[in-house]
């Protein structure tokens, strides 16, 4: 009889937990996952000039819900003149022209154009105007790229400065010789964890 007893305490025990697994598994709708922030928010490139130029200083990035804050401090540019300047597909600038970095990136094979104006690469951001010192300042938010996210993420590759304005022709605005060059890596601080 105690046997008998035990048993059925026992069955009734493990149908019991089966039974309230089941209410918790088939009662409950589970949440939507999290859509996971890019790992890093902040990078920057230092930028040194190609052989026989000038051109050297900053150029940061933040990452925004809209878009990629680009911040650019740069000397050693030509006088009151605008320079082209773009991201490129590899982050390479140890050739003495920055060749080495490859065309300008474009993961969707879109056309050349310039800001604002239509189609244009992921890595085409226009000109940067230098003032009477061959400096130039410049902030903008651009929507075609993210730092380190699924969407154009430049995280590893190369900002160019050009010696010329980009014209926005075909097929990368003929801009002329590569100036300056620096890795795009993370920041101090860009992790977002």
């Amino acid at each position: 009889m105690r046997l008998w007893l035990s048993l059925s305490i026992a069955l009734l025990a493990a149908t019991g937990c089966h039974r309230s697994e089941e209410l918790k598994t088939h009662g409950e709708q589970k949440e939507p996952a999290a859509q996971t922030p890019p790992a890093v928010q902040r990078a920057i490139a230092r930028i040194m000039p190609t052989e026989g130029n000038e051109a050297h200083g900053t150029v940061r990035f933040e990452q925004l819900k809209n878009g990629v804050r680009v911040h650019v401090d740069l000397t050693g540019l030509t006088p009151n003149a605008k320079h082209g300047f773009h991201i490129h597909q590899y982050g390479d600038c140890t050739s003495k022209t920055a060749e080495s970095a490859g065309d300008h990136y474009s993961p969707s094979h879109a056309r050349h154009g310039m800001p604002g104006v239509g189609e244009r690469h992921a890595g085409d951001m226009g000109n940067l105007i230098a003032n009477a010192k061959g400096e130039a300042h410049f902030e903008q938010v651009f929507d075609v790229m993210t730092v380190d996210g699924t969407d154009n993420p430049i995280l590893g590759r190369a900002v160019i400065i050009h010696e010329k304005s980009d014209k926005g022709t075909q097929p990368s605005g003929d801009a002329g010789k590569r100036i300056g060059c620096g890795v795009i890596g993370t920041a101090s601080g860009g992790s977002a964890s």
